[in-house]
């Protein structure tokens, strides 16, 4: 592996795995390194072609993979979606000679798990006394006992299936009978294989935020945290969906707070991953909820999280480069990371029926009229006619201030120049921290 050193000039060659707003955010990040560096993404979008060369790649697709690495030359993988993460592209990479040498930001598949299987997180949490709410995990053949258990608990119940299902596996319902109807639902294959099992859990009350880190395994660095807005409706109503917006700093989130996220979760975390001797260098997104003052793990991501990302980047004054490049050398704890003071808000534009089944193909316009702010794109798509929709999902408008006032302000003026038909967003993104002192 050939690494830049400081008095080189060869652009290193990096390949960014996804097609998202996330994935945008990171190369726009990395396309203002001070190193030379040429960007890949597979298969990326119309934004991330504005600052690297897209691979019409599927990162699920792990021989497509392999063959675009070697002939691009990639030096480092970086990966976006938790999918290939949780099917081992990382093991794939290490386990081939010829890729073995080329550095992933992402962890294995056992360090992956986190995210993948719901019952795997919440016992790695009980095993390393990590704070997060009561539960038990059920199987096809258990409902009588599911329902038993559910009886015991208190409304709102809480039902999460175990592996993966597009970020649609977690249900909050206040009903019992529903409740039940919902658990024979998943455990009848509503969720395919994701569904096998299913972890009831104690609904905790509180406020959510969202914490990051970077680690090489070893160390780590808490990157800024973020508060993202998961319903569809103004007011938290309606649908849960990918995300409708984020706000970063979080204004409740004091040094205090974070001081006990660090010592209660994030230590915790690092040091209980190398206990169990699972080798996890890159990203953690911890789910927290803030009960009155005391943090919670919701859930692991093995990843950055979407539209966190995109609220986050933007406020990390340091190279980006810098620290994946701690994460391959393992020295990140020597590694700078800077954080500027401003407030970032961002508000995502979706397509009419999202979460549910919504049109594409809708022209884009007014993206040459918003100064103020950086978009991001996470469903779209470019054709010699020009800019259309093709995800629930399209646009992610982010804005930076010296106060959230200031950023509201200019993500949401700028949102009123961006026109595709049938185009929804949030118009209270942020509203709920507006008059918390941080």
């Amino acid at each position: 592996m050939l690494f830049l050193k400081e008095n080189e000039i060869r652009p290193m060659n990096i390949l960014i795995l996804g097609s998202g707003g996330r994935e945008h955010a990171v190369a726009w990040k990395l396309s203002q390194s001070s190193r030379p560096l040429k960007l890949f993404a597979a298969p990326g979008n119309p934004g991330t072609a504005s600052v690297a060369i897209n691979i019409p790649v599927d990162p699920l697709d792990f021989n497509a993979v392999k063959t675009a690495v070697i002939s691009n030359k990639i030096e480092m993988v970086i990966v976006g979606p938790e999918s290939p993460l949780v099917e081992g592209i990382s093991d794939f990479f290490e386990a081939d000679p010829v890729l073995s040498s080329v550095h992933v930001i992402g962890p294995g598949r056992k360090g992956a798990m986190l995210e993948g299987s719901k019952d795997f997180a919440k016992g790695f949490m009980m095993r390393h006394g990590i704070p997060t709410a009561a539960y038990e995990t059920f199987t096809a053949g258990r409902e009588k006992e599911a329902q038993a258990f559910l009886r015991k608990m208190d409304p709102p119940y809480v039902l999460k299936a175990d592996g993966l299902a597009a970020g649609k596996g977690v249900l909050i319902i206040n009903d019992y009978s529903e409740a039940v109807s919902e658990l024979n639902a998943i455990l009848g294959g509503r969720f395919g294989t994701a569904g096998s099992k299913v972890v009831i859990e104690q609904y905790l009350s509180g406020i959510e935020l969202s914490a990051f880190v970077i680690t090489d395994g070893i160390s780590y660095k808490i990157l800024p945290e973020a508060k993202d807005y998961k319903r569809i409706g103004d007011g938290d109503t309606g649908k849960n969906t990918g995300g409708m917006g984020a706000v970063s700093p979080v204004p409740f989130a004091t040094p205090s707070f974070m001081k006990k996220v660090e010592e209660k979760v994030i230590i915790p975390t690092v040091s209980g991953l190398r206990e169990e001797g699972i080798d996890y260098r890159g990203f953690i997104f911890f789910g927290l909820m803030n009960v009155a003052g005391e943090p919670y793990v919701i859930e692991y991501n093995a990843r950055l999280g979407d539209p966190e990302t995109e609220v986050m980047i933007p406020r990390i004054e340091s190279d980006l480069f810098g620290l994946l490049e701690g994460v391959a050398f393992r020295d990140l704890k020597d590694r700078t990371l800077k954080i500027h003071d401003n407030t970032a808000v961002t508000v995502m534009m979706v397509s009419e029926g999202y979460p549910d089944a919504y049109g594409k193909g809708f022209g884009i316009t007014g993206l040459d009229k918003v100064p103020e702010s950086i978009v991001f794109h996470a469903g779209t798509k470019r054709t010699e006619e020009g800019l259309f929709t093709s995800g629930g999902r399209v646009l992610a408008v982010t804005s930076s201030g010296i106060t959230m006032t200031e950023a509201l302000e200019k993500s949401y003026r700028s949102v009123s120049e961006i026109h595709f038909e049938g185009a929804r967003y949030r118009k209270d993104i942020g509203f709920d921290l507006k008059f918390i002192k941080r």
